[in-house]
């Protein structure tokens, strides 16, 4: 919304409703996509760090009885982007801010979903009540590592999915009467077989057995399913390391795939990521920009597609009272 050629800090809507955009600073690129999406601007805000370490947030205009949505990406250094959203949220329930959306692209901690053994915490469940005891009163995510943790924040939480950016993608781009999709693993079956019933592709899945005591340390990889002399498109929700993708990629070479073409929603690539992918066999990674990727973590194989246009719908639904399930019903 513009008055002249100036553009406001907030949206208003019938009955005086405000939407305004904040934005951590892990990720402030993305967050002006979204703002300029939606024809507003990101809300000013002043981040400070005391000495040892603690921060600092105070917002540089009214909040009062806004519809705030807080856009931060839980990348490295993860936990200070978690605690910065945090105090944000809190700064917003003090200033009277009337309702309050967490908007988090990439949900920090999601593979801590459950206890594998005894002895073990559930991170996400953690995560979700921190939100909570915040002040938040609605969670937004893309690609949640599991559906289950919907259930974990005690409120609406709107799971938006990247699916229809990335498969449009990999449509225009692989030639479908002789591809296949691919689940790197049992966890990413139903995933992956979303993406088999968009593209019109058959499904083949990869068992791995992993070591219980190394942690990203996968043992063996079992092939189920056609792959010979076809063009394999790996999907999964995030990349870290890249050393289980790039395995699988192998695993799939060696049951004579023709190409192997890999798609996640989070780019993580933590450490040697970028050299492993590069280096690899794989012909392209495909990722969406939910967390931001340096230069020194970018690579020639690298595409990067952006979620803001999908982020602003789903903002823009929330604040109208809309429905943010419309989205995806082609998905």
């Amino acid at each position: 919304m513009t008055v002249g050629d100036q553009k406001l800090t907030g949206m208003k809507a019938a009955g005086q409703k405000k939407l305004m955009l904040f934005s951590g600073r892990t990720h402030p690129d993305l967050a002006e996509e979204v703002a300029a999406q939606l024809d507003i601007e990101v809300v000013p805000t002043k981040f400070q760090e005391f000495a040892n370490g603690e921060i600092f947030v105070r917002y540089l205009e009214s909040v009062r009885g806004s519809d705030a949505f807080v856009l931060q990406c839980h990348s490295n250094p993860i936990n200070e982007s978690i605690m910065e959203q945090l105090i944000m949220v809190d700064a917003l329930k003090r200033a009277s801010a009337k309702r309050i959306t967490v908007v988090t692209p990439f949900l920090g901690y999601a593979r801590q979903d459950k206890k594998h053994r005894g002895r073990e915490p559930i991170s996400a469940r953690l995560m979700t009540d921190l939100f909570h005891t915040a002040g938040a009163n609605r969670l937004m995510a893309v690609d949640l590592h599991t559906d289950q943790i919907q259930g974990f924040f005690d409120g609406p939480v709107d799971h938006l999915f990247a699916l229809p950016i990335l498969a449009d993608y990999i449509a225009s781009e692989v030639a479908s009467e002789s591809a296949t999709v691919v689940s790197p693993d049992a966890g990413r079956v139903r995933t992956a077989d979303r993406w088999a019933d968009r593209l019109g592709l058959p499904l083949a899945i990869i068992h791995k057995r992993r070591d219980p005591e190394v942690a990203n340390e996968v043992k063996v990889h079992e092939v189920v399913g056609e792959v010979d002399g076809r063009t394999c498109i790996l999907v999964d929700d995030m990349i870290d390391t890249g050393g289980t993708i790039v395995k699988a990629a192998d695993a799939l070479f060696e049951q004579g795939a023709a190409r192997v073409v890999v798609a996640a929603t989070h780019g993580v690539l933590s450490g040697p990521a970028a050299e492993r992918l590069q280096n690899s066999r794989i012909s392209e990674v495909v990722i969406t920009n939910s967390l931001p990727v340096p230069k020194e973590r970018q690579f020639e194989k690298l595409t990067q597609l952006s979620i803001a246009p999908l982020v602003a719908r789903a903002i823009n639904e929330v604040f109208s009272d809309g429905s943010v399930t419309s989205l995806f019903e082609d998905a």
